[in-house]
């Protein structure tokens, strides 16, 4: 008989939890609205069933994760979610972009700590990571109301960080990653002294290890 208790095999088994809605309180809908529009943001939905209930759902290039704004979808005070985090495979890139679309933006930054930055402001250094790792390069924007997001820049996940098929956000994401792929097998050829024929499959090593996180391919 099934009590509901945990057994030995049944904590084995764990159910997919993906992350599907980060919930934005805002004070004007189409404010917000035409900013996250701006952003070049898809949106998904923009509903409402009468003037005290309107829900509008946007999701970031790339991601499959998505936020509700609108009327009467939160209690929270507006403006008042803080460090909701975007990652970015080329922080300048997303910088340029996200300038040429008449965002404020306040980056690259580095935390002083060179961890994780710290809430708010506090121990954030202009500049990029001295030692240019990943995760450890930022810059931060806010919506009108005042909730805030900060840009991590990822170019190579720790182990066991990624599970599932490879994925780039666009062309220019999967560009990027062969680009790098292309400066690892030039270093590979060196090494060897030889061409490698079989390049295409080394390279799909390299963009599969990479975004694993697991060692590259030499």
């Amino acid at each position: 008989m099934d009590d509901g208790r945990l057994t030995p095999s049944s904590r084995e088994v764990v159910m997919d939890q993906k992350l599907e809605v980060v919930v934005l309180p805002v004070a004007d809908a189409d404010r917000a609205k035409a900013f996250y529009s701006s952003l070049g943001w898809r949106e998904d939905a923009d509903f409402a069933t009468g003037p005290d209930f309107r829900v509008l759902q946007f999701t970031p290039p790339g991601s499959e994760a998505s936020v509700i704004f609108g009327t009467g979808v939160t209690s929270a005070t507006p403006g008042s979610t803080e460090a909701i985090m975007l990652t970015v495979t080329d922080l300048d890139a997303c910088l340029g972009d996200l300038r040429g679309r008449g965002v404020e933006v306040d980056g690259p930054w580095h935390d002083a700590g060179g961890v994780f930055h710290h809430g708010g402001e506090e121990q954030r250094v202009p500049g990029r990571d001295p030692q240019d790792r990943a995760y450890c390069t930022f810059a931060s924007f806010a919506d009108p109301d005042g909730n805030t997001w900060v840009l991590q820049e990822i170019t190579t996940r720790l182990p066991g960080r990624v599970v599932g098929p490879t994925r780039y956000a666009d062309a220019d994401d999967l560009a990027a990653a062969l680009r790098r792929a292309a400066a690892a097998h030039g270093e590979h050829e060196k090494r060897t002294g030889a061409e490698d024929p079989d390049w295409p499959d080394w390279y799909a090593r390299y963009l599969v290890a990479e975004q694993a996180g697991t060692e590259l391919p030499e």
